[in-house]
């Protein structure tokens, strides 16, 4: 078994980072081989609506036809047998750099044929990963709800299953006395941070394991 868990943040020490590590610490728990992928070391764009990956008797049919540092993630991806993808949520949403990869992983595998919607080879078990700044309640009120189940959909449909793990109300700064944070609660926060984490990373190390079992 081969799981590769994709990190969204530009931080690789982090509150993502760190359930994504996790994650795979719990899927090697259960004999999988791991590798952890940081977005912001690769250097690429989101799709650019070339359409080589529909065009009939192309060489690139079927594949992603853009040559940079993601070609060989996306080609690896194939091989897997559990992915995960792991974002912390920016302005409602996944950070640029997830989203852009999404376009690249996504839109290579439909074909706008009638009889044939999806080609991607594999099923595959998947997960996403999200961290973020507000509780549980003022997430829903802002309707994360909502994207949460878009981007699992959009799992489902291209490699067949998905869950999801939420991790509300983040530590955001090692020191909030050094930035225009004001707002927030420096000693609640860290509070939490000591007793909700570790069970996130519990739930995490959980997740990685399932996918594999």
């Amino acid at each position: 078994m081969k799981v590769i868990a994709i990190n969204g943040s530009p931080r690789k020490k982090w509150n993502t980072a760190t359930l994504l590590e996790h994650a795979l610490k719990g899927a090697e728990s259960a004999g999988a081989e791991t590798k952890l992928v940081h977005l912001y070391d690769l250097d690429y764009k989101g799709c650019i609506s070339c359409f080589a990956c529909k065009l009939k008797g192309g060489k690139s049919f079927g594949k992603c036809a853009v040559n940079d540092d993601l070609a060989p993630l996306l080609e690896e991806i194939r091989t897997v047998d559990a992915l995960i993808l792991g974002s912390p949520i920016y302005f409602g949403d996944v950070t640029g750099e997830m989203r852009s990869f999404m376009e690249r992983l996504f839109f290579q595998f439909p074909i706008y044929e009638p009889d044939a919607a999806v080609r991607q080879p594999k099923k595959v078990r998947t997960a996403w990963v999200y961290t973020m700044n507000v509780t549980e309640e003022l997430a829903r009120q802002m309707g994360y709800d909502r994207m949460f189940r878009d981007n699992a959909a959009l799992l489902e449909r291209f490699f067949g299953s998905c869950e999801s793990l939420m991790c509300y109300d983040t530590l955001q700064f090692d020191d909030y006395s050094k930035y225009a944070a004001r707002r927030f609660d420096p000693v609640a926060k860290r509070k939490r941070h000591e007793e909700a984490f570790p069970e996130d990373c519990k739930r995490a190390y959980e997740l990685g394991a399932r996918l594999v079992r």
